[in-house]
């Protein structure tokens, strides 16, 4: 076989071609045509502006920014916002099918893609009208960037042992901290940051401020060196006496808890259409580059590790459907049923990744072929927003508190 890059790499009708045959009616016939319209144009921008650079920005770290531009200029980037902020007011179904999409063909680009959405959710959700209409616009057409800082050098999943302090000034208050692990957080514009106003009060102490990345006091440290997502920074923030005003604030003083487990929901989803995006890209490039070596008589042993691919593939995309449904339609959706969606669908990309590779033996480790940029990217996912441990120490204690009431 040839080790030239693939057809859906170079040709974007290939691409289309492609991704349109394995589409499953399965999961297909449960999504209105709205969101069957939002997946159609998401996959024909993907096509034609994202998947050709994929490669050079895993290759090369050059960011994402380009491909990021081209989502938000076809109006994709503010699906779950309302028009009067920039939006299309669509579901969180539309918003996690064209999050498949991107992560199809480029996991990078949908990171950077998600990250605006996940630093706009907060101020939409306990921001005043004048907050909105000063940072979301921005967030959703591509002129500005945006972090959400919530991890830090030693508080992590533990969001309510967080260190970044928040003082009383007499305008405002007096941010110090560092914040670690940031998404676009060397070139954010807007972050959303969570300090403590009382250490001792514990999750009772974290506040959301809104804070411009240009502010005096704030520091972007270098992006890190990762095994995947290359297309995407990631980077370190530093607060030194920064000045928020009082009009900063998101929400009241002290209910910055209830912000990060309200935007938690909405992240989580993009995480778990990135899992879902990322195995049915390992299965695509790995049909690809079979049908590219042996035609179209695969040898049975493919075809059956195929198989099993496409079914669980199917599987986890009707689950973030569903839940993705669920959130549009009930608000009082629990950590758990969140949990097992985000859990599962991450597990998926990077099981399925590893499959993949392991179908295609010797080729499977070619960068060609971008099955092995699948694996790298699909291994973070199951970290961030919540590890998988966390997931299942969630659904864990869902299920005993079920059970107890049970009894």
């Amino acid at each position: 076989m040839s080790v030239e890059p693939l057809d859906i790499d170079t040709d974007p009708k290939a691409y289309l071609a492609l991704h349109g045959l394995l589409d499953e009616p399965a999961a297909d016939h449960v999504l209105t045509e709205r969101e069957l319209a939002v997946r159609a144009q998401t996959r024909d921008v993907v096509a034609h502006e994202v998947v050709p650079r994929a490669a050079q920005l895993d290759a090369t770290h050059e960011f994402a920014g380009e491909s990021v531009q081209a989502l938000a200029d076809a109006g994709l980037g503010g699906l779950i916002f309302p028009r009067e902020l920039g939006g299309t007011d669509d579901t969180n179904v539309a918003y996690a099918v064209a999050m498949e999409e991107i992560t199809a063909g480029c996991a990078a680009t949908s990171l950077v893609f998600m990250t605006q959405m996940h630093a706009a959710y907060p101020i939409y959700l306990a921001g005043t009208d004048e907050l909105r209409q000063r940072y979301i616009p921005g967030l959703l057409d591509g002129s500005r960037y945006g972090s959400l800082g919530i991890t830090e050098p030693d508080a992590g999943s533990d969001v309510s042992s967080l260190t970044t302090t928040a003082t009383h000034t007499a305008d405002g208050w007096s941010l110090s901290g560092q914040k670690t692990f940031i998404t676009t957080g060397d070139r954010a514009d807007v972050i959303i940051c969570f300090a403590t106003v009382d250490r001792s009060k514990g999750r009772d102490g974290i506040t959301a401020f809104v804070v411009e990345g240009g502010w005096d006091g704030v520091g972007h440290g270098q992006p890190f060196h990762k095994m995947g997502m290359h297309g995407s920074s990631t980077a370190e923030l530093f607060f030194d006496q920064v000045a928020v005003p009082r009009s900063n604030l998101l929400g009241e003083e002290g209910k910055g808890w209830s912000v990060v487990m309200s935007s938690v929901v909405k992240s989580r989803i993009s995480a778990a259409a990135q899992g879902v995006g990322l195995a049915r890209a390992a299965y695509a490039r790995t049909l690809s580059a079979l049908t590219r070596l042996h035609g179209h008589r695969l040898p049975d042993e493919h075809n059956f590790a195929l198989a099993d691919l496409r079914g669980r593939i199917l599987q986890g995309r009707l689950l973030l459907h569903a839940v993705a449904r669920q959130v549009d339609t009930n608000p009082r959706i629990t950590p758990g049923q969140i949990g097992v969606m985000k859990q599962s669908c991450t597990d998926l990309g990077f099981q399925a990744s590893v499959e993949a590779t392991r179908i295609l033996g010797p080729y499977g480790d070619l960068t060609e072929l971008g099955v092995e940029r699948c694996l790298r990217d699909a291994k973070v996912t199951q970290i961030y927003d919540g590890t998988n441990e966390i997931q299942r120490l969630l659904i864990g204690r869902e299920t005993i508190r079920a059970m107890k009431e049970f009894a």
